[in-house]
């Protein structure tokens, strides 16, 4: 998988993509992960990526043609064709653990990471092919949102994670809450691990996770219930 990223602001991006899961892919060139900075394709000396909304009003606007130019040199430098070209903004259909694996199939992708009050309207209207919020609120900007994207899609790619059943039973995989899990010490100032865990029978440890995924699911998200009766009635 090859993902790209337009922002004006890079180091924000660079620290996280230099760490932990998404460092090690890159290592293992499972994914190539590269940052454009929009400042690179502006035509003045000021290098200015914003300006004062038309119409008056607060906040300043990203202007289209960084964003413009850098999609065109992505695409003519990376020889890309049909590419996902997706705008981070709140303004996008929500994501979740279904879109990450839907993401996860595509060979490239390029995000455009919008700030400051919004994106010039003609980004999202004839560059974007989508648009991505992660949840009804506001950042400073789309860079951590674009992070939040990208570490969950690619977590989902082959042999990224060393224990990939460890991904397979992760929240939302099956539509449920993933159940609580402990490790050592097995006493901790009186507080002890459940039983069941400690006693070697698999089937009767899969049974608790399970009901352990339902009870939490019912607890803190009801609304996840209605799309997993499959799930809910079927024997461990």
């Amino acid at each position: 998988m090859k993902i790209y990223v337009a922002t004006a602001f890079p180091t924000i991006l660079s620290g996280a993509l230099n760490e932990s899961i998404l460092k090690r892919a890159q290592e293992k060139e499972q994914v190539a992960i590269k940052i454009f900075d929009l400042r690179d394709f502006t035509s003045d000396k000021h290098r200015q990526v914003d300006d004062y909304p038309y119409g008056g009003g607060p906040g300043m606007i990203l202007k289209p043609e960084p964003f413009f130019r850098a999609v065109e040199h992505i695409k003519t430098a990376e020889k890309l064709v049909h590419t996902d070209i997706i705008l981070m903004t709140p303004q996008g259909k929500t994501y979740n653990q279904a879109k990450a694996k839907e993401l996860s199939q595509k060979q490239e992708l390029i995000f455009l990471c919008g700030h400051y009050k919004g994106v010039d309207e003609r980004v999202s209207e004839y560059l974007a092919t989508e648009e991505i919020s992660i949840g009804d609120y506001i950042l400073t900007g789309g860079e951590l949102a674009a992070l939040v994207v990208i570490d969950s899609l690619v977590r989902l790619l082959p042999d990224v994670v060393g224990d990939f059943d460890s991904v397979k039973s992760d929240s939302f995989e099956d539509g449920m809450l993933d159940c609580p899990y402990y490790t050592r010490p097995e006493n901790l100032n009186g507080m002890i691990v459940p039983q069941v865990l400690l006693s070697g029978h698999h089937a009767e440890i899969e049974k608790w996770r399970k009901q352990q995924s339902l009870e939490r699911t019912r607890q803190r998200r009801r609304d996840l219930l209605k799309t997993t009766e499959e799930f809910i009635t079927q024997e461990p």
